[in-house]
């Protein structure tokens, strides 16, 4: 992402009349003879050496003639010129509302330069420009107005979300998921014959599990990736469809394996139900609907035959018969742990038979 000014003065912005002067002082030439040679007015040429005028097509085509130096050359430093006065005023432009958005956006900031999407920044004028360029708004308080008419990203009910975290959040998402390479299409028959490969990612070590399911995600035309949760955006998922290829997006909110796991096939529900639509789909955290039973149901039966578990807790349940019962379902103990405290709402059942991940 280009690099954006840091706090630049009009006395550091340099009209390429400035250049010109140079070019005249090296060829021992005034601004007489420059107008004769290049069949513009004296005045013309004296406003632009002064920089009170800026440099046309026909000027910088005219230079070139007289001076060897491109056309180009002439017409790049106009726009670098042009491009910074803009810059400057758009600095001077910005107001309290502006400012007191990006503080807000301090932690996504933060995430933005953990991941190399954007360099370091530390003045609130250089992080207002850079936030503008990620959340593709010419100003900050625009995003209300995306979130309101649901332009750009369904919209949130849940009490804790801070839409312009939530925006800029997801952006860092779609941002740092193009920094990935994936070649093929998205398959949904493929995904489908995947789903037991991606099952068995759970008995490998955690670094290596999420490397082997964006491997095998990657086959299917998925970009899988796992980001920091953000307070103010409370998602547990995220899947975006992009260049015929899915964006599959977890948080780290979930540290304990067995939520990770059945969140993750939560999520490959969604897909595979069509919940995503023509352009994206959020799932917030603690949303209840159609959709989400639906994709409770999904992972639920992937990850252990109901019938079977029906059976398996009918006698007395202990640690061994978690294992031995875990091994026909092929997931993890924790994966049936996760399960039975849920269907007992009691959270400390066989808690040591739970694997936590660190983040």
């Amino acid at each position: 992402m280009e690099k954006k000014m840091n706090g630049l003065s009009l006395d550091f912005i340099i009209h390429p009349g400035e250049t010109i002067k140079e070019f005249l002082e090296e060829r021992n030439m005034n601004q007489e003879e420059l107008a004769i040679r290049t069949g513009f007015t004296p005045k013309h040429v004296s406003e632009v050496v002064n920089g009170k005028k800026d440099i046309s097509a026909a000027f910088a085509k005219s230079l070139e003639y007289v001076f060897g130096a491109p056309m180009s050359f002439w017409i790049n430093l106009q726009g670098i010129y042009d491009r910074e006065i803009l810059e400057y005023k758009e600095q001077q432009e910005i107001d309290e509302t502006e400012i007191q958005i990006a503080k807000k956006l301090k932690e996504v900031i933060k995430y933005a330069e953990e991941l190399n999407l954007i360099g370091k920044i530390k003045n609130v004028t250089s992080q207002i420009m850079e936030l503008r360029n990620i959340c593709n708004v010419k100003n900050l308080n625009y995003i209300q107005l995306l979130y309101s008419n649901k332009v750009a990203f369904r919209k949130s009910q849940v009490v804790d979300t801070d839409i312009f975290v939530l925006y800029a959040w997801l952006r860092i998402c779609e941002l740092y998921s193009q920094t990935q390479s994936v070649e093929n299409f998205y398959d949904e028959e493929l995904l489908i014959s995947n789903i037991s490969e991606i099952k068995k990612c759970m008995f490998l070590e955690k670094d290596k599990a999420m490397l082997k399911l964006q491997s095998i995600f990657s086959k299917c035309g998925i970009i899988f990736q796992v980001v920091k949760n953000v307070k103010g955006a409370p998602v547990q998922g995220f899947i975006k469809k992009y260049d015929g290829r899915i964006i599959l997006t977890m948080t780290t909110r979930r540290k304990f394996a067995d939520e990770f796991w059945f969140t993750l096939f939560h999520e490959i529900g969604h897909l595979l139900n069509g919940d995503v639509g023509d352009i994206q789909f959020v799932d917030y955290q603690e949303t209840k609907s159609q959709m989400e039973t639906l994709a409770d149901e999904f992972a639920s039966d992937t990850l252990i035959n109901d019938e079977e578990y029906q059976k398996f807790i009918s006698g007395n349940v202990d640690e061994n018969k978690i294992k031995r019962f875990a091994k026909t379902q092929n997931v993890e103990p924790f994966i049936v742990v996760g399960r039975l405290q849920k269907d007992n709402n009691n959270y400390r059942m066989f808690h040591d038979l739970k694997v936590k991940y660190d983040w």
